[in-house]
């Protein structure tokens, strides 16, 4: 049995936070240029330039990439051959959250309760995500999640006689209905299957992998989702041409033979993610 106190994991978490804030993964870093490459429509090739400018400036001087930094979403494996010793997981979760968005200068945007919405004042809590693994590691994931793009982000209980198609026109119309309010270009995670709500927790934990990385035996409809809604025009910023999304990640999980859930969870053009292994 191997033993982490928890502050490391308080130390790792507010280094991740910070970390995701000021610097642009390179998976969306390398399609924003991709994209700019293959533009044709000159505002758009025009506003993916300044995207990758915001991005080089933020990391060369230590300053958040957008202004809104995002809920802390947290994905920890755990591995069951671990002892957290020193107190209790979710508080060293959310003091190194409260270290990161105060001394990481990192706008605070939680409110109490959804109907008082009086800021908490440091960010926290955190949403918190756990699963045992195999092992003597805990691998931590984070996600500041801005809002501009969560709230256009919806879910469906399709019959189980839906079509490939039915789903990519159901994203696509997510697309659209979301307009210029996310900021494309879009990174688009999508949840298959499992319950009402553990699909919207796979369309999250989608945004989690990089751009590109294995959608497994839903390849094929990831490709199909980016060309269709791409294909939409609705462009950089919503100024046209044909860089809508960056990519498509799917999570899929068996599910009830009676329904087929399905969540769409959008991300900005600033789609950030870190992870370190403990």
């Amino acid at each position: 049995m191997r033993t982490v106190d928890v502050s490391e994991i308080t130390a790792a978490v507010r280094q991740l936070f910070i970390k995701a804030n000021y610097v642009l993964p390179d998976d969306v870093l390398r399609k924003i240029r991709e994209y700019k490459e293959q533009e044709d429509n000159g505002t758009a090739k025009n506003i993916l330039c300044l995207l990758e400018e915001n991005a080089d400036i933020a990391r060369n001087d230590d300053i958040p990439i957008c202004q809104d930094t995002g809920m802390a979403v947290v994905f920890a494996e755990i591995g069951q051959e671990v002892s957290i010793t020193g107190g209790l997981f979710r508080d060293a979760v959310n003091e190194g959250v409260r270290q990161a968005y105060r001394e990481g200068y990192l706008r605070k945007s939680v409110v109490n309760d959804p109907i008082e919405r009086v800021n908490t004042g440091d960010n926290t809590p955190a949403i918190l995500y756990t699963e045992l693994v195999a092992g003597d590691r805990i691998k931590l994931t984070a996600l500041p999640k801005g809002f501009g793009s969560e709230n256009m982000s919806r879910q469906k209980m399709f019959a189980p006689s839906a079509t490939e198609k039915d789903i990519v026109d159901f994203v696509v119309e997510t697309v659209r209905l979301a307009g210029a309010n996310p900021c494309p270009p879009i990174v688009i995670g999508v949840g298959l299957g499992g319950t009402f709500d553990y699909s919207c927790v796979l369309a999250k934990k989608a945004l989690a992998r990089p751009i590109g990385s294995d959608n497994g035996r839903h390849n094929r409809l990831a490709e199909k989702i980016l060309e269709a809604v791409n294909n939409t025009g609705i462009g950089a910023q919503g100024l046209g041409g044909r860089t809508t999304a960056l990519g498509v990640n799917i999570e899929s999980y068996p599910t009830h033979i009676a329904s087929l859930p399905v969540a769409v969870n959008i991300s900005c053009h600033v789609t950030r993610h870190a992870d370190i292994i403990l």
